[in-house]
């Protein structure tokens, strides 16, 4: 293994294939397992399935009103759930309120609806400041929000964990749900960002 990647200047793919490599060399796991794992996250698991929900959501008065009042059972109905999304509740943004998912004490997340956490997401930081100062978190990852916006932050935990609902931009009515999904980012979804009209090319 070279010194880049032992000093971890290689890109991330890079590293994860030799790490990949050594576990599997010294018997360590076992590639079919391994491959499973992958094929579940690029998949199974991840932002593209929350962006469905956040579609349907949009598009079917009905489905909506399930979603926000038992966010795991319709969720299942499009045929997401499993680990980490047995007790999922979803909040919905508004003109007037805004919210924003945190985990306090460790990095509880919906997989699969929004894969896996991102680092910032994990990040002390993060968790400490967004509960103290929010507006100013989100002002920093490039969300400002007007002040009469109410923002509320919402705990995940290993017992309940937030989806956000985030708002349908204006001029989308004419678009498929399909086309809605490419709209959704990660990032609305767990509420440090909005959707934007045009395609922000995040969701898998």
């Amino acid at each position: 293994m070279s010194e880049d990647l032992i000093a971890g200047r290689a890109p991330i793919a890079v590293r994860t294939e030799a790490l990949e490599q050594l576990l599997v060399e010294r018997g360590l796991v076992d590639p079919a397992v391994m491959e499973k794992f992958i094929q579940t996250y690029e998949s199974d698991v991840g932002p593209l399935n929350g962006a469905k929900v956040v579609a349907r959501a949009w598009t079917d008065p009905e489905y909506r009103e399930r979603l926000l009042a038992e966010g795991t059972s319709a969720i299942k109905e499009l045929g997401f759930g499993g680990p980490q999304g047995e007790h999922i509740v979803v909040v919905e943004n508004t003109a007037s309120v805004h919210n924003v998912v945190v985990c306090t004490l460790c990095s509880c997340y919906p997989w699969p609806v929004l894969g896996l956490p991102p680092s910032w997401y994990k990040d002390p930081a993060y968790r400490a400041r967004v509960v103290r100062e929010p507006r100013t978190v989100l002002a920093e990852m490039g969300l400002d929000l007007d002040d009469d916006v109410e923002i509320k932050i919402w705990d995940s935990s290993s017992e309940v964990r937030y989806m956000v609902l985030p708002e349908r931009p204006a001029g989308t009515g004419n678009l498929s749900e399909d086309e809605l999904v490419a709209l959704v980012s990660r990032d609305s979804m767990v509420g440090v960002a909005k959707v934007s009209a045009s395609p922000e090319g995040d969701v898998q």
